[in-house]
């Protein structure tokens, strides 16, 4: 599936008969996972956990709106998070998890037209399916006060006290463990949060107590929450099960010297007594790896997306060549396990340079350093590298994709 859809295609929804909203609540500090950021903004497999929660809703075809709560001093994580996203202007947080969640839905009830229902997610529970939400929606339509996914709870419970002695054992028998989206008509839930006082942890504890009736739908088990370091391990490990489908593509690129002052390679400027002659700005090895990683993904090459006839791209980085390629990757849920790239010329020396060329690649994809490698060689005079008539580099990219998940 898509990252993102068009907005053109968000609003083509007619096969519902009312319009859903969900609103992602993303205005905590979440210090139970530790880590230097908020845990919304924390990387899973490449991306922020909070972009990985939007995108199960942006790909859900009965979803009309969508709409994030979060911290105004987070504003430039949220801005990352979210680029390129069709989104609504976020709401503020506020004290307390009700309150956020209130700001949000008077966002919602201010928009025109206004939705009829409203899905209230975890911004921490990045997994949700499909069959999830369209369990709470289903639900609603039947015409319910409110619906929320839940599993029953399996493990005996016990009740402490004294911080570890076992004060008692709890009958089990109809209790459930609550999850998100929980789904209720809009102007329902904004009323019971305007009635109701206090701090609830979710909002069907506010419905009910406003005397609406909340059902319970089928949760599912791979819903989890986020909430300790150790769950973003179990999420890697669940993200990394899904990416079965694993590909490798090369690449291959020339670029021959004229008259100049520096090259480009790796995304780095180095000076040099000439340059390298192309249509953008002729970095070899950038080109060499762009199509390699369209290679993986069966996209054809540099030339059918920026053909060199095209005067757009004239001089252009090629920086922006090669995060085309990553974003192709990661819109359809693909990881990108590792790059390597080898420069063969003569001079100029490439090693001083390697490690700002790492850097470079890594923050261009948006991946960990140790997945890129660059290396560089010789053709011992040989050839027309040898000769120092130019340039030429291949690369290697290994991806991850779902299986069946491809473009």
């Amino acid at each position: 599936m898509p990252e993102s859809l068009s907005k053109s295609e968000s609003l083509d929804r007619t096969n519902l008969r009312k319009s859903v909203a969900v609103l992602i609540v993303a205005a905590g500090a979440g210090v139970r996972a530790g880590g230097e950021l908020p845990k919304q903004y924390q990387q899973l497999a490449g991306k922020m956990l909070l972009r990985h929660t939007i995108n199960a809703f942006l790909n859900h075809p009965h979803i009309t709106n969508c709409l994030v709560v979060m911290n105004p001093d987070d504003r430039p994580l949220y801005d990352h998070a979210v680029a390129g996203l069709n989104l609504h202007e976020p709401a503020h947080g506020g004290a307390s998890r009700s309150k956020s969640v209130l700001n949000g839905l008077k966002a919602l009830d201010a928009m025109m037209p206004k939705p009829d229902y409203v899905l209230v997610h975890d911004a921490a529970r990045p997994f949700v399916s499909g069959q999830t939400i369209d369990n709470v929606i289903d639900c609603l339509e039947a015409g319910t006060d409110g619906a929320l996914p839940a599993l029953v709870i399996s493990d005996t419970v016990k009740r402490i006290q004294d911080s570890s002695i076992i004060a008692e054992t709890i009958d089990r028998t109809g209790l459930y463990s609550a999850q998100t989206p929980q789904g209720f008509p809009l102007s329902a839930l904004l009323a019971a949060n305007a009635q109701v006082e206090g701090d609830f942890t979710d909002d069907a504890s506010i419905a009910e107590a406003a005397g609406m009736k909340v059902q319970i739908v089928p949760g599912d088990i791979d819903n989890f929450k986020i909430t300790r370091a150790e769950d973003f391990i179990r999420a890697e490990r669940y993200i990394m099960q899904r990416l079965v489908d694993i590909r490798v593509g090369q690449g291959f690129d020339v670029h021959r010297f004229t008259s100049g002052d520096h090259i480009w390679l790796g995304g780095v400027k180095i000076a040099h007594d000439q340059s390298l002659m192309g249509h953008s700005d002729a970095d070899v090895a950038l080109h060499a790896l762009t199509d390699a990683l369209l290679g993986a993904m069966a996209l054809g090459d540099i030339g059918d997306h920026f053909p060199p006839s095209d005067d757009e791209w004239a001089g252009a980085s090629s920086d922006r060549f090669v995060r085309f390629a990553g974003d192709k990757i990661r819109d359809v849920g693909g990881l990108i396990a590792n790059v390597d790239v080898t420069i063969i010329c003569e001079a100029p020396k490439i090693s001083p340079y390697k490690a700002e060329m790492m850097e470079r690649i890594a923050q261009v994809l948006q991946i960990d350093l140790s997945r890129v490698s660059v290396k560089a060689t010789t053709t011992e005079k040989l050839g027309f590298t040898g000769r120092g008539e130019g340039i030429a580099a291949q690369a290697t990219a290994t991806i991850r994709l779902p299986y069946g998940n491809s473009p």
